[in-house]
């Protein structure tokens, strides 16, 4: 069931909290480096704003969407901490017109299964080029969009500013149930034209996404328009999606179904490289990013793209890395580091022949041509 602007008419019930041991976190859950005003040794759910900088010409080029301050100084605050640990005691109009301002609803841990429910550097660094390119051209104006694997939704939040349409897809009901709740949070940063739909995409599942038969407001499956606007996106966008072999293979899966047909699309993905000690390679490897790799060739790179055709193998995705020192960091709170990617990938439609057709036609061609008189 849609509400203002498309939006799901659910209530959510705040995730549950984690159960933390006296050593620390669980064994089977992970914690990543993103927990803004949380308090110490806080586990479970909690809501941090986030503040993102503004340029001092604060208005989207080519839209008739300018930016909202948010002020948040008559709200019930949540327990909040400065750099040096003290608390921070709210002020009005904390956050200025400087500022750009969501309310995210996120796990400080989470089982492996829900990281979804956490915020990553690289759903900072993914924000920072979304809001670059909002702030900079009119590329993402009035556009229909996609955030595969959405989690929290800030990413695809942020793009609702000037985008038509936008679709926050995950799998599972707890992550999608804490995107829909983030999304009713903010709802004076959304503009009112503006649909954005919270909608399951299971990566492994057959294709099309399911149809949902339930009029139940915990629904998020599709409707048949939705899923044909769907097709009609020609943004897509992801962060922190690369952290196994089965989900990596069915990701790209997804993007072949979703950017192979209708209008050019463009999939912008962020990356945080996780190294591990190998014993097969008796080395510090990267292995997740190496299987991401084997299936985006780099753009430039003509001899790997001869050799695959060679091989008979033909590469769907180039992709080329984004000079991260030219985007500028408008999130704040987050170190980027060195192992912080921002890929821009494009589906390269298949229009060469295979290597054994071109010479069987190149065969073919040799004996029309000696019967020539």
């Amino acid at each position: 069931m849609h509400g203002h602007n498309g939006r799901e008419l659910i209530q959510v019930p705040a995730a549950v909290e984690i159960a933390n041991s006296s050593k620390g976190t669980p064994k089977d859950h992970v914690m990543n480096k993103i927990h803004l005003g949380c308090p110490p040794k806080f586990s479970g759910s909690f809501i941090s704003h986030f503040a993102f900088s503004l340029p001092r010409d604060a208005e989207y080029i080519g839209s008739k969407n300018e930016h909202q301050a948010f002020d948040n100084s008559n709200q019930n605050q949540e327990v909040s901490l400065d750099d040096d640990g003290d608390l921070a005691l709210p002020r009005r109009n904390k956050y200025s017109k400087d500022k750009l301002v969501l309310a995210i609803q996120h796990n400080i841990t989470s089982s492996i299964s829900n990281v979804g429910l956490q915020v990553w550097r690289a759903e900072l660094v993914l924000s920072d080029f979304v809001l670059h390119k909002m702030f900079t051209t009119s590329e993402f104006d009035g556009i229909v969009a996609i955030e595969l694997g959405a989690g929290t939704g800030l990413v695809g939040m942020l793009l609702a500013r000037v985008a038509k349409t936008v679709f926050l897809t995950d799998h599972g009901v707890e992550i999608l149930e804490n995107c829909a709740r983030n999304v009713h949070l903010n709802p004076v940063m959304l503009p009112s034209k503006t649909w954005v739909y919270v909608r399951e995409l299971d990566w492994k599942a057959s294709w099309p996404p399911n149809q949902s038969n339930s009029t139940s407001s915990h629904s998020y499956g599709w409707n048949l328009s939705e899923i044909e606007e769907l097709e009609r996106a020609s943004l897509l966008v992801a962060a922190d999606v690369i952290y196994s072999d089965d989900l990596i293979d069915a990701l790209f899966t997804t993007l072949e179904r979703l950017m192979s047909h209708g209008l050019n699309k463009v999939l912008y993905l962020a990356i945080e490289k996780r190294f591990n000690f190998s014993l097969d390679d008796l080395d510090v490897v990267a292995n997740r990013y190496s299987c991401f790799r084997s299936y985006v060739r780099d753009e430039i790179n003509d001899a790997e793209h001869h050799e695959l055709l060679q091989n008979g193998m033909e590469c769907a995705f180039v992709g080329s890395r984004i000079d991260l020192t030219e985007i500028p960091q408008y999130a704040n709170n987050y170190d980027r580091g060195q192992d912080l990617e921002l890929w821009e990938i494009r589906y390269a439609r298949k229009t060469k022949l295979k290597v054994e057709d071109t010479y069987y036609n190149l065969h073919l061609y040799s004996i029309q041509f000696s019967l020539l008189p």
